[in-house]
């Protein structure tokens, strides 16, 4: 778990920074859905719920992802 929180403060490439916002506007899309005073079809709320985990997981993964070719596990021995 260390090692994940050392990838999530280096530097991130400039893709993985775009499709971590495209993850966080996509899980605030499905929250925003989810979160409707109306009542929604059952397929409308599958769907967010759908989106608002896709991009969740988008988000920590591009987050995760670092420029240069070193593992920080490497970096510790």
């Amino acid at each position: 778990m260390k090692s994940y929180f050392k990838r999530c403060g280096k530097e991130t490439p400039p893709f993985f920074k775009k499709l971590r916002l495209a993850g966080l506007i996509i899980a605030a899309v499905g929250t925003t859905v989810l979160a409707a005073p109306i009542a929604l079809p059952a397929v409308a709320v599958t769907i967010a719920s759908y989106l608002a985990t896709a991009g969740a997981v988008a988000t920590a993964v591009s987050q995760a992802a670092i420029s240069d070719g070193s593992d920080c596990e490497e970096e510790e021995k």
